[in-house]
Formats: structure tokens, sequence, C-alpha cells
């Protein structure tokens, strides 16, 4: 990643550790010719703090740089074996000006401060010269910008009273002769600068060849600059300015949790460690930035690699739309809907697995794909530590529908149906097909749609892969004995069990409430879950499908009225779709042990996705 040093750098000015400024001030930006004064005595001088170095040689080679380029740089030995360099001296109403205005300006670091002489000790640049005892630069009461040669950009002053400072650019010339001081790091961030821009788009290799000089072109034309194909020096701060801004707001930077033995580069800006939850070590949100990472760390072998693939994609920061790839040593799962996008990484690495999910908003793509790079990249195992599996779960938040503090995917409805024949066709209600991205069946696999009839309120499904159902329904010709006992199978609690469940009831009317022939009224308190399950008689013979509650009126009815489709009806409907159904006349008991098995065999979970 582009670092502050190299931006700094592209545009002129060296990098800074503790600050900025600007002596060369008014020298360089001043667009008429300041009045210099002398200070009276006993007036306040101030510098501007522009860089410290830990050593001299690398300060002197710093202040050489600057002063090539500014006016008045000096350099002095600070605290703490530090080297400073700085600009000035100037009165403190001068500091303050010039350094708010060359910030507002774009031409030195936000973190430019104002120093004061009495932290200065030997002063190692310029050799053999005192600036301590030169007089401060007073701002200037009143500018007169001369007529301008070239493009002139007005800064607009923090207070009226304030003057204003009007900076002139650089011609073509000036700006090839200060672009041939950049080094191959400052040239391959400009291009990176470009490009995230959307203006470059070959290789950073740092050379300005025909393409990177149209790039720069382009962008010169649409920020309202001469197309000179040649940056100046303001116009390379104001590139890098705009790139750094994004680097600022993602706070990449290096992350090493040696509980999860992981090190990689997290986005700090946007996301904080929070908590662990094993096998995840949870960030927090930043913010709005909605932005999610969870690092993902546990003991474990090929087969809890795999394991982990199918229950990562169980969960909502895993959206079901994306490419999936799974080999021998890791995998990659890529996911996208209308809210967010998300990326996971997931490696087995010194007898463990480990990895991250990075959850981002949808329509911050740039930014995203920034900071993924760097993730991925700089991705590494610690070694054989990783999270102890009862890491964090005395804190944890026990749910059915979270898997170590994440939400698990769950669907917007479940409802019942049966096999109706060994091709492993399924009829249901509408009510549990309706307005579905998809359904699935026992949560095993994906079945679609081949015919509905709404006002039968029937559907029937075709799984989207081959089945052989243990069981399927058989159907009773024969009329059902009134008042006789009954049972619904179906999931009553929408797949909290793994098992459908049993209901049993009485047939109270083999018509509905207003003499309905298709349909047979029951006294049976059934669940919403129930709804498309097949109603069975003391044999385990299908009398019908049950309807969803409140289907048949739209009065509200006693808790244990419910209604079914009767089998001749059901069985029409089959027919009439290519389904050849399975018949009984024979009206027999068998024990309840019995009956259950025949309905858990026949019996499935239909589930709709959205």
């Amino acid at each position: 990643m582009t670092s502050k040093f190299a931006i700094a750098l592209a545009t002129g000015l060296l990098p800074f550790v503790t600050s900025v400024s600007a002596t060369s001030a008014l020298a360089l930006l001043s667009a008429g010719p300041a009045v210099a004064q002398q200070a009276t005595s006993g007036q306040a001088v101030r510098w501007i703090q522009v860089e410290a170095q830990p050593t001299l040689g690398e300060a002197e080679a710093r202040a050489r740089a600057y002063a090539s380029r500014l006016d008045g740089v000096s350099g002095f030995r600070v605290g703490g074996n530090w080297y400073a360099i700085v600009l000035g001296p100037y009165t403190e109403r001068a500091a303050e000006v010039q350094l708010r205005n060359l910030k507002n300006a774009g031409l030195i670091p936000q973190d430019s401060f104002i120093a004061l002489p009495n932290k200065f000790r030997q002063q190692y640049w310029p050799v053999g010269a005192s600036a301590l005892t030169a007089a401060p630069i007073e701002a200037p009461a009143v500018e007169t910008p001369p007529e301008p040669q070239t493009e002139t950009v007005a800064v607009v002053p923090a207070t009226p009273s304030e003057p204003v400072i009007v900076i002139q650019d650089e011609t073509k010339r000036e700006a090839q002769a200060s672009e041939r001081a950049l080094d191959r790091d400052a040239r391959k961030a400009l291009q990176v600068a470009l490009q995230w821009e959307g203006y470059y788009t070959s290789a950073i290799d740092g050379a300005f060849g025909a393409g990177t000089r149209r790039s720069m072109a382009a962008w010169q034309t649409d920020k309202g600059y001469d197309p000179t194909g040649v940056l100046t020096t303001r116009q390379r701060a104001v590139l890098l300015g705009s790139y750094q801004s994004v680097l600022d707001a993602l706070g990449m930077a290096p992350f090493e949790d040696q509980n999860a033995g992981i090190a990689m580069a997290i986005p700090a800006g946007m996301v904080a460690f929070d908590r662990y939850e094993a096998p995840f070590v949870h960030f927090k949100t930043k913010g709005d930035s909605d932005v999610q990472l969870v690092m993902i760390s546990q003991t474990g072998d090929q087969n809890t690699l795999y394991g982990l693939y199918d229950i990562l994609q169980t969960l909502e920061i895993v959206p079901t739309e994306g490419p999936r790839e799974r080999g021998k040593s890791g995998f990659t799962i890529e996911g996208a809907d209308d809210k967010i996008s998300s990326f996971t990484q997931v490696k087995l690495a010194d007898g463990t697995v480990k990895g991250f999910t990075l959850v981002w908003p949808k329509g911050d793509e740039k930014r995203r794909d920034l900071a993924l790079r760097d993730m991925r990249a700089s991705f590494a195992s610690l070694g054989a530590q990783a999270l102890a599996d009862d890491a964090g779960l005395d804190d944890a938040t026990q749910s059915l529908d979270l898997l170590s503090g994440l939400d698990i995917r769950t669907p917007e409805r479940s409802r019942s149906g049966f096999y109706v024949d060994g091709a492993g066709r399924i009829l249901t209600t509408t009510e549990a097909v309706g307005s579905c991205t998809r359904i699935s069946i026992n949560d095993e696999f994906d079945a679609n749609v081949v015919a509905t009839d709404d006002t039968l309120g029937l559907a029937l499904l075709e799984p989207a892969t081959a089945q052989a159902p243990i069981s399927f329904a058989s159907f009773l010709t024969a009329e059902p004995r009134l008042k006789s006992d009954v049972a619904v199978a179906g999931f009553s609690y929408e797949g909290r069990l793994s098992a459908p469940s049993l209901t049993f009831g009485t047939l109270s009317e083999l018509t509905g409430l207003n003499g309905q022939a298709e349909l047979s009224r029951l006294t049976l308190a059934a669940l919403p879950g129930d709804a498309g399950g097949p109603v069975l008689d003391a044999g385990g013979s299908v009398m019908g499908m049950l309807l969803p509650a409140g289907g048949t009126t739209g009065r509200t009815l006693p808790a244990d009225t419910s209604f079914a489709m009767d089998a001749g009806t059901v069985a029409a409907f089959l027919a009439a779709n290519g389904v050849t159904t399975s018949t009984t006349d024979s009206v027999t008991s068998v024990d309840p042990v019995e009956l259950n098995t025949k309905a858990a065999d026949m019996t499935v979970l239909v589930s709709c996705w959205n």
C-alpha cells in the first residue's frame, strides 16, 4: 500500500514523522512580494516544524532535499536525540496564518505544527549559519497578487481579516524539473493514485510512458487544469492527497493476535477488536462504516476445513450468490446481495484452520477492494497456536439462531409437505412457496415449483436433483368414517425439531363450514408449520392435505378448528400434472410406532428463502 512517505515524496516534499510546515512560505507561496519587517523587541518567534528524523545522516539528507525546493529550511537537534527540520522564523501571527493557508492549499501534511525555539539545541543545517538570530517574517498587511503568468488558485482565508495567499503554479518546464527529482517509489505512488481515480489502467512500474502521460492529461482536464500531461508539484499534492484521504479513512494497519495465531493488515479505521467466541475473533464496526470483520482460528485438519466450508455458507454474512472454490488445503467464498458483499478466505496451516471473513456495504467496492488486497496479501499464520475451543464461550449469547455470535441464515418461512411418488415429487400448500427465490427440502436439497392451483391452495414441487424417497403417500379412496381418529404429520415448529411431529385429532365433518365438498373439517390444534402436511387415518393412509389456518374463511375460528383438502381432490390435481398416485381402499389401524415411522418417511420440511 502506498504510504504517506511515498505520497509526500511524490509531492516534492519528503515524508514527515512528527509534523509539518513550510518555511519557504512566502517565497514559495506568496503571489505578491511580502514585506519583511524586522522583529520588535520582545516579539515572539515561531517556527513550523516539518519533520524529525532519528539520525543525523537521515536528517541532513531530508534537509538538503527540502532546501532544494523551499526557502528558509533549517535543522536543529531536539530532545530525545531527534533531529527536526523546520521553516522560519515567523512572528506568532505569521506562523499561524502561514500554517493554516499551507494546509488549506494541500501543500503540507495536516499534522504540521508550530514549534517554539526553546526546544531547539544545536543547529546542524545549514552548516555555519545561525538561523536563531534571523529576524522573524511577519504576516503581510496586504497581499497584491501580480498579473498571473500561469494558472493561479486562490486559497480562501480562514477569516476576512487574514491575507489571501495566491499560489502561482509551475510552468510545464518547472513541473518537468520537479518531476525528475522523484524516485521510482514516488512515481509508482502517482500511478497508483491515478489508477484509483480511474485514469490509469497499465502496470504500476514507475515509468512515465505514453499511457501514464495520457492518464495525467485526462485527470488534468477533468480537474480544470491545463492538460500538459506533466503534473506540477501542487497537482501531485492534490492527486495524492485525494488518495491519501481514502487510505486515512481505511486506516490499514498491521494486527497480530497471539491467541488466534494470526497476523494480517486490517482496516483499523473501520473496525476494532471486540471479543472471542471460538472459533471466531469478532471485530466491531467503527462509526457508521457498516464494515464487519471476523477472523477464524481453530485446530483441525482437512475434515475440519471441509466442515467449516459448509457451515460458513449458512451464515447471514455469507450471501448465497457468488463464486466458491474449495481445494485440499483451503477455500474461498464470495457472496453478494443488495446490501453487502462478503469475502471469506480459509487455509490449513501449522495443523490449524485459519482465515477471515470481510463484509463490506454494497456500493463501496473500490475501497473494499483496496482493503481486501492488503488483507489477503498480508494474512499469515503465527504457528500452531489457535483459539481454544471454549474461548469466549462463558460470555457468549446462546441461541439456536446464532453460531458463535454470528447470525445463521434462516428461511423466510417453513411449512410441511409430503412425497407423492417414487420420483420424489412433493405436494405442499401454495402458502409455503409463494414469492420465494429458493425452495429447500429438509435443508438438504432444492426443489422447483412445477404446478400450482391457487383456488385449491395446492403446489407440486420437483426436486432439483434426483431423489428416491423411502416412502410416499398412499391415498385413501374409501370415504373416511366421521368422528374417526386422524393425525397430521408436519413440522409444527418450522424446522426447530429435526423430525416431523404427529398432531392427533378427529374428523369432525366431511365438508367445509359452507358445505364445500372438497374440504374436510378437523378438530385438531395445528400450528402454522403443519400446513401442507399429510392428514393420515389410523392405518397411515393419506386422507388429504392440511390447509393453512384461516385459508377458507375470513373469520376467526376456534383454535382447534382445521381444514384439509380431501384425498380425491388432491389426487385429481396430481393426475392433471402427470403424477401417478398410489391408492388404497383399506381402512385399518396400525400401532403408534409404525404410524410415526410412516409419517416420518414421507413428510418433508419445505422452506422458502429470500
